[in-house]
């Protein structure tokens, strides 16, 4: 018998509820809570751009590499599982987002323009 192979999503979401599990957080890992917690690690990783400029920011200071990574780490750890308490799956609908952007935004429309859908 072979293993069914399995998403990068559902492989972490699976690790993240066994996480909750160990540690009896079930019971706090309701949908806002997670929302609330997910608002935290995004302000933490605005932090760390604060004050750079755009080509700091293109060029992440390496003495803060591993703190880019694990709020970037945190934030999508919080996504998966905030969609795994809502019954979503996330890469489904990450792949009907990217075609619903791909028809709203057209490139012979908005090639080289920095503008929202209904201004094109």
């Amino acid at each position: 018998m072979t293993d069914k192979p399995t998403s990068a999503f559902l492989r972490l979401q699976s690790e993240m509820a066994e996480f909750a599990r160990e540690r009896d957080w079930e019971q706090f890992h309701n949908p806002k809570n997670l929302v609330m917690a997910l608002s935290g690690e995004v302000g933490e990783l605005a932090e760390l751009f604060q004050w750079l400029t755009p080509e700091q920011a293109e060029n992440f200071p390496p003495e803060k590499r591993q703190a880019l990574e694990h709020e970037l780490a945190d934030i999508q750890l919080y996504l998966i599982r905030i969609a795994d308490r809502c019954g979503v799956d996330l890469e489904k609908a990450c792949d009907e987002k990217i075609e619903h952007n791909r028809k709203k935004y057209p490139p012979e429309k908005c090639f080289g323009r920095a503008v929202k859908y209904n201004e094109l």
